[in-house]
């Protein structure tokens, strides 16, 4: 492939991984992992509301890494509430698996930068051999990929940003982040998830592990062998040359 083709390969791959870098920045910053509704469940039993009279006792919910929002409906008209995760909810939620999607986050936006300087040197600079040139480009694109999964099981392999999707669907589902927030601070009633789904930011970092996968694949565009593989040819050429000898 042509110089200049290849410039232009690794020209996009670089504007892709700065994007990734972008997106999850601004993913972690919003307050659109997750929106749902809430029922009041203590006021919907009192006055035995079915139908359209439920509605009245089905609030709104949304909240992201840091902070969120909710509207608390309890036939009596809604009534926002700001919450902030920390140090309000440390008590209440799974602490440790909310800190860890905050710090595979980080890692995610650390290694698309790396990964977006690695791609502008090739384009623009004199590449090395190892980490600076092929090799490197699939390292920073594949880092995120297999980095930290030994963690949940050694046989599991994927990315950071699979390993952040799988952490807060965890939080969300099985731990019911989101009854948990509701249900802070709440004396009298009880409230129980009525719907919720994965927000806007919750696939962006879908998205944004994806882009790893595609920079390898431009790289494999662009010409250049999987690292650390031999061709077919190379073998044979060495064994002839053994035979020589």
């Amino acid at each position: 492939m042509p110089a200049q083709q290849k410039k232009i390969i690794f020209c996009i791959a670089g504007v892709l991984s700065f994007a990734c870098a972008l997106g999850t920045a601004a993913a972690i910053g919003t307050q659109l992992w997750v929106k749902g509704t809430i029922l009041c469940k203590t006021g919907a039993l009192l006055v035995n509301a079915t139908g359209q009279e439920l509605e009245k006792f089905v609030g709104k919910i949304q909240y992201g890494l840091f902070h969120g929002e909710r509207v608390r409906q309890c036939g009596l008209g809604g009534r926002p509430f700001q919450f902030s995760f920390f140090p309000d909810l440390l008590k209440i939620i799974p602490a440790s698996i909310h800190v860890s999607v905050i710090l595979f986050c980080t890692v995610l936006i650390i290694f698309a930068l790396v990964g977006t300087g690695f791609f502008m040197f090739n384009a623009f600079g004199s590449p090395y051999e190892t980490l600076h040139g092929p090799v490197g480009l699939y390292l920073w694109s594949f880092i995120a990929w297999i980095a930290e999964m030994r963690s949940i099981s050694p046989s599991v392999s994927g990315s950071c940003g699979c390993l952040i999707m799988i952490l807060f669907s965890s939080e969300v589902k099985i731990h019911h982040l989101s009854e948990k927030i509701a249900n802070f601070k709440e004396g009298s009633f009880t409230f129980k998830t009525h719907s919720e789904q994965f927000a806007n930011s919750f696939w962006i970092i879908l998205v944004c592990s994806l882009v790893h996968f595609l920079n390898a694949l431009l790289i494999r565009f662009a010409g250049f062998e999987f690292p650390f593989s031999k061709s077919k040819d190379s073998g044979t050429i060495t064994g002839a040359v053994d035979l020589m000898y």
